[in-house]
């Protein structure tokens, strides 16, 4: 059971001041009877009229989305410190859409928005093992012995970390790019990895998630997924 007016409005009707004005005027009626301020309704059941038209519940479109974090933009909504956040980034987009997850402030790359709350609630969830895939640069020679503790699972405060997958694309005297893939979701886990096996972060870039690929798509911009990633991303929680 909802309330009345909270259902008119889902249901684009108009404003909640403008659904009780309805109401007062007897231009809504449930089940053949004039409607009540503040009443509870069943949705499913009950037939709701105005001026003799039936309501029916607009179900909103569902949109997902693939940006391009930069540094310097919070992965929320909004932020209470006026920071921008990722959603500067997409204000052309119609629909009321929110991050999956996080990235760092100081961390770039790939991060999907929708407003389909099922799915990104499944593909955040620790049982989906979700793949991750950054570009890191740490600092120095990276050594095999480090290399092969992040393939193993490291020790962090919250628990040793699973298994990773581990590249080194290249390295110097003074510092090394490695692309890691993860399955998990500890809070800033990649820069935790590489500093306890005593190789910190420079840099730091996620160029997919969940299968979904970053490609040539520039810093700072967005697109749209395509049917056949938001089916790929449905069969991966499936």
């Amino acid at each position: 059971m909802v309330r009345l007016q909270k259902y008119l409005a889902e249901c684009g009707l108009g404003s909640l001041r403008a659904i009780e004005r309805f109401i007062r005027e007897g231009r809504i009626t449930v089940n053949g009877l004039p409607a009540i301020l503040g009443q509870k309704i069943n949705p499913e059941t009950d037939k709701i009229l105005i001026d003799t038209k039936p309501i029916v519940l607009k179900i909103p479109e569902k949109v997902y989305i693939l940006l391009n974090k930069p540094k310097g933009y919070v992965t929320t909504t909004s932020d209470e410190l006026g920071r921008p956040t990722v959603i500067d980034l997409v204000k052309k987009v119609k629909a009321r859409v929110f991050p999956v997850g996080r990235l760092d402030l100081d961390v770039e790359g790939a991060i999907l928005l929708t407003n389909d709350g099922e799915l990104a609630n499944k593909l955040l969830h620790p049982s989906s093992e979700v793949p991750k895939i950054y570009i890191a640069i740490v600092r120095g020679f990276i050594t095999t012995i480090a290399v092969k503790s992040l393939r193993e699972g490291v020790n962090l405060d919250d628990g040793k970390t699973s298994h990773a997958e581990v590249k080194v694309l290249s390295s110097s005297l003074n510092s090394s790019k490695i692309q890691l893939t993860i399955h998990e979701g500890k809070k800033r886990e990649v820069k935790r990895m590489c500093d306890a096996v005593g190789f910190p972060l420079i840099s730091l870039r996620r160029i997919s998630f969940a299968g979904i690929s970053l490609g040539g798509l520039p810093i700072g911009k967005w697109r749209y997924l395509t049917p056949e990633e938001v089916s790929s991303l449905k069969k991966l929680v499936e």
